[in-house]
């Protein structure tokens, strides 16, 4: 029996990849992918010499894979007057990459799929009604500004898929009470972390690091560090993170600030405004094992997003056994518990300053044990095999059908 062929279709390239949940998610698919399919990947380049709209041999993680870029993004931190979603919806009409499983991670691109034979998934990853009705940035969805036109668009392409999933359990209700009638094919999906790359470090270990990078950036040796991670984009609201640093005011917190986006400068002209140079950081975009060392020299992570769906820095961070401090604004209050972190009812900076320096000053009220034990149900490894194998098993299925009907 031949292997099942899964493709991806997401705009990105995972060998020059930023930080973004998608992306990981998208990743963490392919490295844990079992040996039962052959897995395809269209994406993106970064590379305008590389050549584009041709398949070519991969290896991610140690897993092969076929790839093919549709077109150069070189930088997908930063959004442009035309969104990739758009460029890559375009690259893919009137071409057929109907295979036996399809995995898409917007809605776009399943334009080019409605008549493609194949099981087909869609992955949901934020709260879209929120996102659909947050003001906080008018360009972050070009539908928001036509809502009714994104539901009508929704309607007509929802219904090709056999599975939908959500890693936001609002959504995953959202969508059943808005289709009742495919209700059955949405379902809830764990978010996943990559243990392998995010695990936590002994105390010697820890302070040994952490000495390490105080030094680098000549600072005090008792300082702690607060990480955010993200695209410096309005949704993430890097703005009210920095005024809540400043409002904190306390000269042995420095925060470090690992990404990269269009609010960047912004960001920066902030902490020039609030006095803040020496107390921030940007380290701009960092690749995912950069970013496990950060988290587990960080004395707490932060997030101060408008809308998420379960956001996978937040799980990442825990693994890491970093304690949590964040807006209420997504899954993150039903997983963690009152050992792991903070969840901030009011969006302030004030709000967010109390619950940084409640995490900063009692750290023996956030054990490491307990922030990994949190995270671990969302073991990547676990999750993503159970997925492969419920989609191993509708595979076997449809083949014993078809050879008792020949």
């Amino acid at each position: 029996m031949r292997k099942p062929v899964l493709t991806i279709f997401y705009q990105f390239n995972p060998w020059h990849s930023t930080i973004g949940g998608i992306q990981t998610v998208v990743s963490n698919f392919i490295k844990y992918a079992p040996d039962d399919f052959k897995i395809k990947l269209i994406g993106t380049s970064n590379d305008p010499s590389q050549p584009n709209g041709k398949w070519q041999e991969a290896n991610l993680a140690g897993r092969e894979l076929w790839f093919m870029p549709l077109f150069t993004l070189q930088n997908d931190n930063f959004r442009s007057l035309v969104p990739s979603t758009l460029k890559y919806t375009s690259a893919l009409l009137g071409r057929c990459f109907a295979s036996d499983f399809m995995h898409f991670h917007r809605l776009e691109p399943s334009l080019a799929a409605l008549h493609w034979t194949g099981d087909k998934t869609l992955f949901i990853h934020n709260d879209i009604q929120k996102q659909m009705q947050s003001q906080e940035d008018a360009n972050a969805i070009l539908w928001r500004r036509f809502p009714q036109a994104y539901f009508l668009f929704e309607r007509l392409l929802v219904k090709q898929f056999n599975q939908i999933l959500s890693c936001h359990s609002e959504s995953v209700k959202f969508y059943q009470q808005q289709y009742p009638a495919i209700a059955e094919r949405v379902t809830y999906i764990k978010n996943t972390v990559d243990n392998e790359i995010f695990y936590p470090l002994s105390l010697e270990e820890q302070q040994t690091k952490k000495g390490a990078l105080t030094r680098k950036l000549g600072l005090l040796e008792d300082t702690q560090f607060v990480l955010f991670a993200g695209r410096l984009h309005p949704q993430k609201d890097p703005i009210l993170l920095v005024r809540a640093i400043s409002a904190l005011a306390d000269t042995k917190v420095h925060l470090l600030i690992a990404g990269d986006g269009e609010l960047a400068d912004q960001v920066r002209n902030e902490i020039e405004q609030l006095g803040l140079s020496k107390s921030v950081t940007m380290l701009g975009s960092v690749v995912q094992t950069e970013l496990a060392e950060l988290h587990r020299v960080a004395s707490a992570f932060v997030l101060t997003s408008t809308y998420e769906g379960l956001p996978l820095v937040v799980l990442e961070a825990l693994a890491c056994g970093t304690p949590i401090v964040s807006t209420e604004c997504s899954e993150i209050s039903k997983l963690l518990p009152a050992s792991c972190g903070v969840i901030c009812r009011e969006r302030t900076p004030l709000a967010i300053a109390n619950s940084l320096r409640q995490v900063l000053l009692h750290p023996e009220n956030y054990p490491v044990e307990s922030c990994v034990r949190a995270a671990q149900p969302y073991s990547a490894r676990s999750v993503i095999r159970q997925v492969y194998s419920n989609m191993l098993h509708r595979w076997e299925e449809k083949q014993i059908l078809s050879s008792a009907l020949s």
